[in-house]
């Protein structure tokens, strides 16, 4: 275990095998703990990044406060469960549980209406963003790399396999 003052060393070894995606770098690993390979020794790198942002629609103020009122109702409900574990009778758990329910659900649409109006126009669209790989290296520490290598080639080709 590195101290402190010592850098972690995140990439050990060298280049054993190259993906284009990370399902088949996965499906490489896999294979070789599959065959008894000591997999500790094996690390994912993915390389060439890329920030990909998918614009879903237009963000309105009553879009944002529905949003709101979708997550605050989780965790009103949320909180009202936890309430009603203090609750007497059956009725009073349901009605403490849907009374979280309700006020998480006002509280989140006010909430998320406000939030948008102060963006002043600046972001009116939704979003769904990820970090994707153009390549995955499959890399193992040198004692182990000739091995690992040789274990890849007899590696079947179908997935299915």
């Amino acid at each position: 275990m590195a101290t402190p003052q010592e850098p972690v060393e995140l990439v050990r070894g060298q280049s054993i095998a190259s993906f284009s995606t990370y399902a088949d770098a996965q499906r490489a690993v896999d294979y070789l703990s599959d065959n008894g390979f000591p997999v500790e020794n094996l690390t994912i790198v993915g390389s060439d990044l890329k920030q990909v942002e998918r614009v879903l629609g237009r963000l309105t103020s009553w879009k944002a406060a529905l949003a709101g009122a979708g997550t605050g109702a989780w965790f009103g409900a949320l909180v009202g469960l936890l309430l009603s574990l203090f609750a007497d009778t059956g009725t009073a758990v349901v009605v403490i549980i849907l009374w979280g329910l309700l006020t998480g659900a006002v509280f989140g649409a006010v909430w998320g209406f406000i939030a948008h109006l102060f963006t002043f126009g600046q972001r009116d669209f939704a979003t769904f963003g990820m970090t994707v790989a153009t390549r995955y290296d499959v890399y193992s520490t040198s004692d182990q790399a000739a091995r690992a290598m040789e274990m890849l080639a007899g590696m079947p080709t179908n997935p299915r396999t």
